[in-house]
């Protein structure tokens, strides 16, 4: 059992001392749990796998230092967020971003999603468009080039091996929380480029991961996505997936990522009816935004504030 008087994984300081406020906000049927910087236009900041809020802690400092009110959320099942025991699938988990834009009584965010994050923020731009600013989408190909890659690109699939491993009942859970997370610091140093994370970074995201049930429902969305392929339900999903994005893109991508490919994640323009930017770090692999904070946050904040961003 978790100690209820042990310090909290997820509600932490930046790495500066700089205090984020952390709260929670009700949305789409459960609790999220946030972390929030500065006052402005609303971004929104959604993690990926094996991560949490955390991963944003360079840009959470860069947006509020900008004008922004950077927001950075657990998705369900993760971090300081409700463990439900379903509601895994990217339409519901994308109603959980949408939903927490609400419940922080704004109008509309800027959304920035990285790796599944990522695929949420197409998702809800897609789903929800009134809601939805402008999108930025780091890592991550647009759904339904991700499912082409999956199922035509060999290379793809074996670089998406850790997916197809997920599809296993309970032993993948407990390989992540094996000898205190272990795996997931292999796996975010396995996925960097050549810039490493600190141990303490690293750590950080191990003691996440133990929190309980945490491995079970981070793995959950992977496992719809993969199961859904050929059922109904996955095809009505990206069906739904061809209404086009009508909101100004940025498309974020480091050249070294063994994850996502550039070709996987290229050419997901074509799912965008405006203005589309593809930016390529050279050097940089899975986590751009960690691996070198100062230019992913330069290139994010630049565009935002980019009245007229072009095609």
């Amino acid at each position: 059992m978790t100690d209820p008087a042990a310090p909290s994984p997820v509600r932490i300081d930046l790495p500066d001392g700089t205090r984020v406020t952390h709260r929670d906000v009700a949305a789409n049927g459960a609790r999220f749990h946030i972390a929030e910087l500065g006052d402005g236009p609303l971004v929104l900041l959604l993690h990926g796998f094996p991560q949490f809020w955390w991963t944003w802690r360079h840009q959470l400092t860069a947006l509020a230092d900008a004008g922004y009110r950077a927001v950075a959320m657990d998705l369900r099942g993760v971090g300081g967020s409700d463990r439900t025991p379903r509601g895994y699938d990217p339409a519901n988990l994308a109603l959980d971003v949408t939903g927490v834009i609400r419940s922080l009584g704004e109008p509309d965010a800027a959304l920035v999603g990285h790796d599944l994050g990522g695929y949420l923020a197409w998702t809800a731009a897609a789903m929800r468009p009134k809601l939805v600013r402008r999108l930025a989408v780091v890592s991550m190909p647009h759904p339904r080039r991700w499912r082409a890659a999956m199922l035509r690109d060999a290379r793809q699939t074996a670089a998406s091996s850790h997916i197809w491993g997920f599809q296993r009942p309970w032993l993948p859970e407990r390989q992540l929380t094996a000898d205190g997370g272990a795996l997931v610091g292999r796996l975010i140093r396995d996925w960097s480029g050549p810039r490493p994370p600190e141990d303490a970074d690293v750590e950080t995201y191990q003691r996440a991961m133990c929190i309980p049930s945490t491995a079970h429902c981070s793995i959950e969305p992977y496992r719809w996505l993969v199961r859904s392929l050929a059922r109904p339900d996955g095809v009505q999903f990206y069906r739904r997936m061809k209404r086009p994005v009508r909101v100004p893109t940025l498309h974020l991508h480091g050249s070294l990522d063994p994850v996502t490919r550039t070709r996987s994640a290229a050419g997901s323009g074509e799912y965008v009816e405006a203005p589309y930017r593809w930016r390529l770090f050279d050097g940089l692999g899975h986590f751009p935004h960690e691996e070198d904070p100062a230019a992913f946050s330069a290139e994010l904040v630049n565009w935002l504030k980019d009245p007229e961003p072009d095609r």
